[in-house]
Formats: C-alpha cells, sequence, structure tokens
C-alpha cells in the first residue's frame, strides 16, 4: 500500500534562501537538503549515500550540489550523481504557498519500540524518575527512549552542563531519597566525566545508575573516534557493569542493574553501543517490573550478639547514642529509644541534622567539623550506641568505651577497631529486639539538664565569636548565624567542601533539615548539582537551598543555567573570600608557604542575573537577614553572595 504524503512548512518566507545557495531543514523526522537553483527550489534527502554527510551544508558550485564531507557532486534538482552512476540521492516533493515552501514526506509509520525502550520502560516500572545528563551523537537511541518516557508523565529528563554534575545530582537524590536516579553521558569524555560523581555514590554507599552511549560495537577496539573501553573504566566504581548486546536478556539486565543499585546501595553501569540502542527490541520481550524481584531488606541481627548488647545497656548508667548518614531514613525509632534511655544523641558529620539541634536530647556533630557539646558527652559516657556510621578518623568516635554496632553492612562492622558488640542487622529492626528486651530494665541517668547546660556555655562562646569582625569581610559564623534564623526548617541543604563546610558543621543549627553534603570523597563542586537533585526529588514540597564558597562554586557555576532553564527553585548562598582557605589553612599548618590559592573572581551575583536568576551581593553584616529572607521570598532559582574573611572561620 502506498503511504500517504505528508506536508510540512520548512520556510516560513522564500527570501530566506537565495538563488544558488542549500539549507537543511526538517519535514517530520526527516532531514531534507532544501536546494535553490535555476529558480527552483528542490527537495534532497540530507544524507549523502556514501558517509552520511549533511548534504544541507555544503553548496553548489559549477552547478553541482558538493558534499561538505567528501566532496561527491549532486544534481541539485534530481539529486542524480554525474557520469550515471546509481548512488543518487532521494528527492521529495515541494509546492510554493505565497511566501512559504513545503515539503511532502511519506507518512510514518508508527513507533516500534527498540531494545532502549524496553530498557527504559523497565527503569521506569522499577521506580527510575529522574535522569540528568547530556544528550549526544552516541547515546541518541537510549535519549530517544528516555524522551517518549517522559511524554507520557513517567520520568523527568534534566539536560545539564557538564556530566560531572549530572553524577552528584543523581547521587545527592539516592542520598535524599533512598531510590536511584540516572546520570547520562556519550561515549568517551562524555561519561568519563560522570566518574568522579559516581565514587562519591559509591563511597557515600547510595544507589545510582549510570547510562553511556558507546561507539559501534563493531569499531569497538580499533581506535574510531571517542572510544573509550567504559565497562573497563568503570570496573572499579561499578559493582554491577555491563554493555548491551543484541543477544542479552535486555529486561533483565536493566532489572538486575537496578536490583543491584538498591541492594548493594552502590553503583550500576550500563553501556549502550549506538546500533544495539537503535535495534527494534526482540519479539515476546516485555519490561519487567520489580513484583517478586527484590527482597525485604529488615534482616534481624544474631541473637547472640543482641543478648550481649542488651546485656552492656542494662549495665549502663550513661550511654550516649551516636548515629551516622547510615540511620537517616530511622531516626524516629531512634530518638524514641533515646528518650527512654534518656541519653545524648551525637551524630556524625554525614549525619548532621538527623536530630535537631533543639530536640533536649541533641547535642550536634561530633568530630572535625564538632561542637565541644558532642565530644563532651561521648568522652563523658559509659557506653556509645553506634547506628549506621562508619569510625572514619574524621568521625571522631573513640575507640576507648565500650561499644554496641549496628549495620546492615556486615564490613562496616569492627572495620577499624575491635567492637565490644557488632550487630548486623537493619537498623529499625535490631533496634526493636533491643528495645523489646530492654524493657523496664534501663537504669540510666538523666542527662537533660547537663545537655542543656553544656548548650548554655557553647551558645555563648559562640556569641562571642560573632563579635569578630574584618575590613576584609564577613565571618563564617555570621553567615550561618543568620541563616539558622532565616532558611526554612523543612529545608533541604547541600554543602560544598572546604572551610565553609566546616563552619557550616559548626555553626548552623539544623531543626528539622535535611543536609547533604560529599561524605568520604569530599568533592569539591558537590553542592550546587546536589541541590539539583534535591529539586528534583523532592523540590515540589520541601525548600531547597545549597552553600559553597567561591572555589566550589567556580567548579560547575554553568549549572546556574540549568536552573534557570527548568526554573529550579533552589537557594544558593555563596561565601566569597577569593581563596581556597581551607587549602591555605593546611600549608600554614605544614609550615609551607601559601602557595597558588588566592582566586580571580567575578561577580558571582552579576553572573547569576546574566544566566537569569536572582543575584544579590552582601558586604556588610546587616544586610544578611534581609538579604537571607529576600532570597528566600523569591520564586526561582537565587544566589546571594557573600564577602567573608577567609580566617574568620
Amino acid at each position: 500500500m502506498k503511504k500517504l504524503t505528508k506536508w510540512y512548512k520548512v520556510l516560513d518566507n522564500k527570501a530566506a534562501l537565495p538563488e544558488g545557495r542549500v539549507q537543511t531543514v526538517t519535514a517530520g523526522h526527516h532531514g531534507i537538503c532544501l536546494t535553490h537553483y535555476e529558480g527552483k527550489f528542490s527537495a534532497l534527502d540530507n544524507r549523502c549515500p556514501h558517509q552520511g554527510g549533511p548534504l544541507g551544508e555544503g553548496s553548489i558550485e559549477n552547478g553541482k550540489l558538493r558534499c561538505p564531507w567528501h566532496g561527491w557532486d549532486f544534481d541539485p534538482c534530481t539529486g542524480m550523481p554525474p557520469g550515471g552512476y546509481d548512488d543518487g540521492v532521494q528527492t521529495f516533493e515541494v509546492k510554493e504557498e505565497g511566501d512559504a515552501i513545503y515539503v511532502g514526506v511519506p507518512e510514518e509509520e508508527a513507533h516500534h519500540d527498540t531494545i532502549s525502550d524496553v530498557m527504559i520502560q523497565t527503569a521506569v516500572n522499577w521506580g527510575l524518575k529522574a535522569v540528568f545528563g547530556m544528550v549526544g551523537h552516541s547515546n541518541l537511541g537510549v535519549a530517544d527512549a528516555f524522551m517518549r518516557e517522559e511524554e507520557k508523565g513517567n520520568l523527568r529528563f534534566f539536560g545539564i552542563r557538564h556530566e560531572g554534575a549530572a553524577a552528584f545530582a543523581a547521587s545527592a537524590y539516592g542520598k535524599l531519597t533512598g531510590k536511584p536516579a540516572a546520570c547520562f553521558g556519550i561515549a568517551g569524555p562524555g561519561s568519563t566525566n560522570m566518574f568522579t560523581g559516581m565514587w562519591d555514590a559509591k563511597v557515600d554507599r547510595v544507589p545510582l545508575l549510570a547510562f553511556s552511549g558507546q561507539v559501534n560495537t563493531q569499531v569497538m577496539g580499533t581506535g574510531a573516534f571517542q572510544e573509550v573501553d567504559l565497562v573497563k573504566a568503570f570496573q572499579a566504581v561499578a559493582d554491577f557493569n555491563h554493555a548491551v548486546y543484541h543477544n542479552s536478556k535486555h529486561s533483565e539486565l536493566m532489572s538486575l542493574a537496578i536490583k543491584s543499585a538498591l541492594l548493594n546501595k552502590s553503583v550500576s553501569h550500563i553501556t549502550f553501543p549506538d546500533e544495539v540502542a537503535f535495534s527494534p527490541k526482540p519479539e515476546n520481550e516485555e519490561a519487567q517490573t520489580p513484583e517478586g524481584r527484590i527482597t525485604p531488606m529488615n534482616i534481624s541481627p544474631p541473637k547472640q550478639m543482641v543478648a550481649k548488647a542488651v546485656e552492656m545497656i542494662k549495665a549502663s548508667k550513661k550511654p550516649a547514642i551516636i548515629v551516622g548518614n547510615g540511620a537517616r531514613f530511622q531516626m524516629d525509632a531512634i530518638i524514641a529509644y533515646a528518650e527512654k534511655l534518656k541519653c545524648p544523641v551525637i551524630t556524625t558529620f554525614k549525619g548532621k541534622g538527623l536530630i535537631s539541634d533543639a530536640h533536649e536530647l541533641g547535642c550536634g556533630v561530633l568530630g572535625r567539623s564538632g561542637t565541644p557539646i558532642a565530644s563532651w558527652f561521648m568522652n563523658e559516657s559509659d557506653l556509645l550506641i553506634v547506628f549506621g556510621a562508619s569510625f572514619s578518623n574524621h568521625t571522631g568516635i573513640t575507640p576507648k568505651k565500650p561499644i554496641i554496632q549496628v549495620d546492615y553492612d556486615p564490613t562496616a562492622l569492627s572495620k577499624f577497631h575491635k567492637i565490644d558488640a557488632a550487630l548486623w542487622g537493619e537498623i529499625s529492626e535490631t533496634l526493636a529486639l533491643i528495645e523489646e528486651q530492654t524493657e523496664g530494665a534501663i537504669d540510666t541517668v538523666d542527662r537533660r539538664e547537663e545537655i542543656a547546660k553544656r548548650w548554655a556555655i557553647w551558645k555563648e562562646e559562640k556569641a562571642s565569636r560573632l563579635e569578630d569582625e574584618s575590613e576584609i569581610g564577613l565571618s563564617s559564623i555570621a553567615v550561618f548565624d543568620a541563616m539558622n534564623q532565616v532558611v526554612p526548617e523543612n529545608a533541604v541543604i547541600a554543602v560544598d567542601v572546604g572551610n565553609n563546610t566546616y563552619s557550616f558543621g559548626r555553626y548552623f543549627e539544623p531543626k528539622h533539615q535535611s543536609i547533604l553534603m560529599s561524605g568520604y570523597l569530599g568533592s569539591i563542586g558537590f553542592s550546587l548539582p546536589a541541590a539539583m537533585g534535591a529539586w528534583a526529588a523532592q523540590g515540589h514540597e520541601r525548600p531547597i537551598w545549597s552553600v559553597s564558597g567561591d572555589g566550589g562554586f567556580g567548579q560547575y557555576l554553568g549549572e546556574m543555567m540549568t536552573l534557570v532553564k527548568y526554573n529550579m527553585n533552589i537557594k544558593h548562598v555563596l561565601l566569597n573570600n577569593s581563596e581556597l582557605g581551607k587549602i591555605s589553612k593546611e600549608q600554614r599548618a605544614a609550615e609551607l608557604d601559601v602557595w597558588e590559592t588566592n582566586l580571580h573572581n567575578v561577580s558571582f551575583a552579576k553572573y547569576a542575573e546574566n544566566c537569569g536568576a536572582l543575584g544579590i551581593r552582601v558586604t556588610k553584616r546587616e544586610e544578611l537577614i534581609p538579604a537571607l529572607e529576600k532570597l528566600k521570598a523569591h520564586e526561582g532559582p537565587a544566589l546571594l553572595e557573600i564577602i567573608t574573611d577567609a580566617t574568620l572561620i
């Protein structure tokens, strides 16, 4: 049956294509080389039959249309080559209506699902809702599948300016929700740019999906353009790491990737060779769902370790609870048990905000970015009960106290030193057993009055530091004291690395905010992309803020344009001291010269304005609160640049 012709307007005004010129236009999904030669408009297939060169980018020379790639000639009206060769170019009907030019092409067939479609449909069925990435020449088949799912309302795709930001955004999405988002890049450099953010997710134990385009399978290993063996390249960072082939079990491969990311709380990577991504899906293959494919994670700990922990708690008079980021989804139960023990609750830096500083048992952060309250109560305790924390050298948890450690990962238990009771199990399941077996047998000292006293001492010290001033710029404590008063209690706050983040850990007093950071990797530039991930996950229900220094913001400042493009209602607070202050501090501590840590900066507030966001600049302390209020009230992306002194941290 002959296909119907469908007409598309390709030029509003034929005067836009002068005599003797050619132009690339699109009719539906057909690329057309539109020519104007000897007073006639003609339409040829835009692809040269030899190397696929874009004929619409060529030129008419001596009456012949010349391919811009390899110089082959065609008749600009008939598409035929000279000499009677049979490698001519298909032509299409053209009509003129007034000043407009129309091209008629055969009506397109209905879309037939590809391998990319069935795999992305499977990912959506498993809960994938957000993808951050850059569309390019070697991932177009997968991008096309994303587009169809977005048109159905099943996911959102965010086109970023740098793939490193895409991976950080996906990592932050996983940190906030416990569910994976995806980052997406082309073959070679586009995907290798995602490497740092993938490592951030891996070491902070959060699920992340990484999808990469790839060159055609038949040219792998030949030194083809942008050829990188991405499966080998990502072998260390991705727990699940596979290429897609024509004979793969495609929907099963995607199911296993997401299942691995969820269960292992780590990275899964799938790379799509270009020709495979566009190939029709095999007959009888359908998208899978997670139904019956993943186990509940409420693992109970060994009985003998529970019994030991119960006896330790029964014998304790002054226990303290320490929570790390691994406990973030079980805090209601942990705080309820702490209230029975009437004991301090301390967080690691990565766990900042898991209990409000305003809670009568909250004692703030332990370690290098911590408060003297937290370290005081750890040292004054006779038992530490640790949930979801790693005991890294930055955490500051002493090994000199009797310790109960609870973690779902058996390799995290007793990782750095001996633990008295190591409980391998899901936190809420383990805590329920401990609570049941210690019911009526708790004989602990009520520490609430002592906690209040220690807070009073620390607040007096902070008030004193707040008076520190400089002609160079504001102090960090002044910034975070103002943020304490303005930032909404239910906000998500993404922070960067450097002195600004250490000061945030020490001086910002969270209420019910969620804090996102690049924990173990400590990667500069994390905060703004992370805020993008947070906005995609919860921006419709919670305010999203981010904090960085000028060094961190400079890493991904291009993403300010992404915020504007998608109208991401993100408030970024930037401490500008024109220096990599933390590195200067480390050079001095090592008794070295301070060298190459100074920065040359633009006006970041004006830069934000040039991007289309709100930009505000503050140089005086009395301007802070009004500026933050203006930031908060603005509907849309906004940046507050604060000139600070690198020494007042």
